[in-house]
């Protein structure tokens, strides 16, 4: 059964468990102050939301209408439920990921179940987080060589100055830092730290060459695909600790709103 924005709004406002920065600044990219402003949220939709007809998967805000590019100061704003968040962070989307791990200053809401979703990156995390990464970054990589639909950026400005899509090449490699990173230590620093946070805005301000990136990224591909079969983390998630975890965290969130009885004992 589908529900209007104005309703999808409301759910996303009031069940909002979670809600962080994401993107560049995040990231500690930045090349100027002419950036938008991105963010995530998870949030806990309704009982009948759940248990019956009507679904909620995610909410969608731009300041922007649909198709027309974002820019300074503009916000985008994905909201998850937290049944999709989970499903997409054990399959190790790099995107969702990023809660876990932003620092404490870049949030902006979180009550108890936030805290808990931030505390579990140990069981969410697996080597499904490498293949992930190496798919996103040889997606943008795609992206930056044309490969995919035919085009080269949807960004012609940057083009233009510098000769490819810095932004298209900045992410390509970053992808590759940060799955090396999630591979090796189970953890991301975000801020990203230094050299590689120095390089990459180099990067973005075409400081760098389309060849200088590709050899990066091909480097990084090679790492992330050796540590695919020697890496510390696990080959699976934890599936099993997130159903139980999952059911418990919607029982307690809506017995704390009166919208449903706790469970007993």
């Amino acid at each position: 059964m589908k529900h209007s924005s104005a309703a999808s709004a409301r759910i996303a406002e009031h069940g909002t468990v979670l809600r962080c920065r994401v993107g560049s600044g995040v990231h500690g990219i930045t090349v100027d102050d002419q950036e938008d402003r991105d963010e995530m949220g998870v949030c806990v939709e309704p009982p009948e939301y759940v248990i019956g007809l009507s679904s909620f998967e995610q909410y969608v805000y731009r300041t922007r209408p649909e198709g027309v590019r974002s820019g300074p100061g503009d916000l985008d704003l994905t909201v998850y439920s937290l049944r999709k968040w989970m499903r997409l962070a054990l399959d190790g989307n790099p995107t969702v990921l990023l809660p876990l791990f932003v620092p404490d200053d870049e949030l902006v809401r979180i009550d108890g179940l936030g805290r808990e979703l931030r505390a579990s990156a140990d069981r969410v995390l697996s080597r499904r987080v490498g293949h992930r990464f190496l798919g996103f970054l040889c997606a943008q990589r795609d992206s930056l060589l044309g490969r995919r639909g035919g085009r080269h950026t949807n960004r012609p400005e940057l083009v233009e100055e510098h000769g490819f899509d810095t932004k298209f090449a900045y992410h390509m490699v970053r992808l590759g830092v940060q799955g090396v990173e999630l591979m090796e230590t189970g953890r991301l620093t975000l801020p990203m730290p230094e050299p590689r946070a120095t390089w990459l805005r180099e990067l973005r301000r075409g400081e760098h060459s389309r060849d200088e990136a590709l050899e990066a990224a091909a480097e990084l591909e090679d790492r992330l695909t050796r540590l695919l079969c020697t890496g510390d983390l696990p080959e699976e998630p934890q599936r099993e600790w997130a159903d139980t975890w999952l059911v418990e965290a919607y029982r307690r969130h809506w017995a704390a709103q009166g919208a449903v009885p706790a469970a007993d004992g």
